[in-house]
């Protein structure tokens, strides 16, 4: 009765412990998946059972119509441990980015621009909603929620890590055509929204160039710098923020995945300006920063802080690499570049290997490692 929206693999987990699932007949498989980069702090882990346990025992919801003592926790935790002024919480990394792509369209909305724009990178994943999907600059994820062949309007995308370009664009935007301007209309640019490290895309990480142009188009321009953080954030690159291996600072990054360490929560954060652009009844959520929700993510951010996970996630993540060096150099017809940050991993399938990255996952897996494809030719490895 399920709906048919996954490719599911043949499997059926019942337990987990740490790194290791259980499936129904008793075989353990070491689990390089993490719920695609979800799991952070493992299976059962006795800090997030027992802060999940004990908080639904006390209260789980009462809408954001009250104020709750984890939700205001859990924003001062994200804040202090950040750039950000404010936080918003939602449900899931797609809600967070759809809080920031309004966030962007108000932003430029109140400076006078009627046709704002977001540029995205090609290759980029930000979601599955009808405004991230055509964020994501993938257009197999479009296909068939066309109008009129056309996704949401005020998206463009350019390739990722090329300064020139970018600028290009943001020149070209910045022209509102002759025929909208009679009309009073005015395009600009309302923001960059980029992944600090593509994951969906194949593991690509950002250069400090571009995201160091990307910042100062911003500024220049009076736009939003955007950084979603739902797969690379809350510790995975071996910083607690993707975007702190690129040395900027965005307007506004979001959240979800590993922030609830497997329970469903998501978060925008921004800063200056950008923390002052919604009011209420601009944008909500029901069950967004619920007290269960801000529970976990509060157990998350605590076991962080206090068990030394980020230098883990440095010294694990070096591990991992060098032996996906050493393998790619042992089969080198098969295996190319090796890529990405701490705990967050990719080696890139070559052309004429004669397997795809999912048929080598499946390979895996009777071996009793899970692994998970990014793309047709990427193999990621997300302990």
């Amino acid at each position: 009765r399920v709906y048919k929206t996954y490719g599911r693999y043949p499997i059926t987990f019942t337990s987990g412990h740490g790194c290791v699932l259980t499936d129904d007949t008793g075989k353990d498989y070491l689990d390089f998946v993490a719920g695609i980069a979800t799991c952070a702090l493992g299976h059962s882990n006795e800090a997030l059972t027992s802060a999940i346990t004990n908080q639904m025992k006390q209260l789980h919801h009462v809408s954001n119509l009250y104020y709750t003592p984890s939700q205001a926790q859990l924003a001062n935790w994200l804040c202090t441990n950040s750039c950000a002024d404010k936080a918003f919480f939602c449900n899931s990394g797609a809600e967070s980015n759809e809080a920031a792509i309004k966030l962007a369209r108000r932003h430029a909305n109140d400076r006078g621009i009627t046709d704002p724009v977001i540029i995205t990178a090609e290759n980029s994943f930000h979601g599955r909603t009808l405004a991230t999907v055509t964020a994501t600059g993938q257009p197999k994820y479009h296909k068939g929620f066309t109008y009129g062949g056309e996704m949401v309007r005020g998206f463009k995308y350019t390739p990722y890590n090329d300064v020139e370009k970018l600028k290009a664009l943001v020149e070209e935007i910045n022209v509102t055509p002759e025929e909208d301007a009679k009309e009073g209309r005015k395009r600009g640019v309302a923001a960059i929204m980029m992944e600090p490290l593509q994951g969906e895309g194949g593991i690509r990480p950002g250069t400090v160039e571009f995201f160091a142009a990307a910042r100062k188009l911003c500024d220049d321009n009076g736009a939003l710098l955007i950084c979603d953080e739902v797969q690379v954030g809350m510790g995975r690159s071996g910083s607690l923020w993707g975007h702190e291996q690129l040395g900027v600072e965005p307007d506004v990054f979001t959240s979800a995945k590993a922030l609830g360490g497997g329970v469903p929560i998501g978060a925008m954060m921004a800063k200056g300006e950008a923390a002052s652009v919604f009011g209420p009844g601009d944008h909500a959520s029901t069950y967004g920063g619920n007290p269960l929700a801000c529970a976990a993510g509060l157990a998350v951010a605590e076991y962080l802080s206090e068990h030394n996970v980020l230098e883990n996630v440095r010294v694990r993540g070096e591990q991992l690499a060098a032996g996906l060096e050493d393998i790619t150099n042992r089969y080198p017809s098969v295996l190319g570049e090796t890529r990405g940050w701490g705990l967050l991993r990719g080696v890139v399938i070559k052309e004429d290997a004669g397997c795809t990255a999912a048929e080598l996952v499946g390979d895996a897996m009777k071996e009793g490692l899970l692994l998970v494809a990014a793309g047709p030719s990427v193999v990621r490895f997300v302990p």
